[in-house]
């Protein structure tokens, strides 16, 4: 999600070759979205940074996943069929045509993983807004059997092979999973849920949706182990450098100030000292190292932090 934003094409394209040819990643995970923060001058730049790549690859060596924007008012430059002005949600309508543009941008006939990017309901504690509140349930949200009947379409006519959810709750994949198992012929099992996951944000995925996981066989694929960065320990709140993404997106990283974190941020740098290794290394290979997860989604803007995120992983 820094390709097009942080990193122009052909940066973007030298770290998807090095980390292919050189480590053996063979996962790529984009979104309709990206780069973030999201807005109409840039969206889809990060895919054309994947279609590059993809030309000189086969495309059965590579396993591509992308996502659909679940509910926002207030991306409504989001391209759609639909009037200007239209929120992004999980209609079949706008799934369908989501889909459909990204292939175009991806130069493939298929996607490997679709991905609900959020849901289209309220769900509270989003990308560290507060936690649930009943006086926020909308009444208008898109049903699961409607957002499931449009994967199912898109499984059938070959366009993507497996579907999975992000930035979801213990009741969306339990919700999600029964209709599935109880209509086979209908709709599509999620297979996979992309949320954040790292030493400093454990709750929200162990507390509940580690569970659910493990017994309805979804797998984790966490996203930001560095919790944006912050892990690395190379930023400070009074001193951050230029470039930094605390600084080019206001109030996104808020999330991982003030509380807890950066006494915990400090102390786990102290651990991976006494180990000789980097807090970036520490945090990565924590990460993917635990039970649950499958693969980690990892995002650098330069070589030299791709080379120390990929290297984390061969840690014993």
């Amino acid at each position: 999600m820094t390709f097009g934003e942080q990193n122009t094409l052909e940066e973007g394209v030298e770290q998807l070759n090095l980390a292919f040819d050189h480590y053996g990643v063979n996962f790529i995970d984009t979104a309709e979205l990206y780069p973030v923060p999201g807005k109409k001058e840039t969206q889809g730049k990060t895919d054309e940074t994947v279609a590059a790549f993809l030309k000189s690859r086969k495309r059965e060596d590579v396993i591509l996943a992308t996502k659909v924007c679940g509910y926002s008012d207030r991306m409504t430059w989001m391209p759609r069929e639909e009037e200007p002005d239209t929120p992004t949600s999980l209609t079949k309508k706008q799934i369908l045509y989501s889909v459909n543009a990204s292939l175009k941008r991806l130069g493939t006939d298929y996607i490997d993983l679709l991905q609900l990017h959020w849901p289209d309901r309220y769900v509270g504690g989003l990308f560290g807004q507060p936690d649930f509140d009943p006086n926020q349930v909308r009444k208008d949200a898109v049903v699961f059997e409607e957002t499931l009947e449009a994967l199912q379409q898109l499984v059938k006519e070959g366009k993507v092979r497996y579907v999975g959810v992000s930035n979801e709750t213990p009741f969306g994949v339990c919700s999600l999973v029964e209709l599935a198992k109880n209509n086979p012929d209908l709709y599509p099992r999620i297979v996979s849920i992309q949320n954040s996951y790292s030493l400093v944000v454990r709750k929200d995925f162990e507390a509940g949706l580690a569970e659910a996981c493990y017994h309805h066989k979804v797998s984790l694929l966490p996203y930001s182990p560095l919790a944006g960065g912050s892990l690395s320990n190379k930023y400070q709140k009074d001193e951050l450098p230029q470039g930094a993404r605390y600084t080019m997106f206001p109030g996104f990283m808020d999330r991982y100030w003030g509380s807890q974190n950066e006494a915990a941020v400090t102390e786990y740098a102290k651990i991976a000292a006494a180990k000789d290794m980097s807090p970036s290394t520490l945090a990565l290979s924590w990460c993917y190292h635990r039970e649950h997860v499958a693969s980690t989604i990892i995002g650098a803007t330069s070589i030299a932090q791709l080379k120390e995120d990929v290297e984390a992983y061969v840690l014993d």
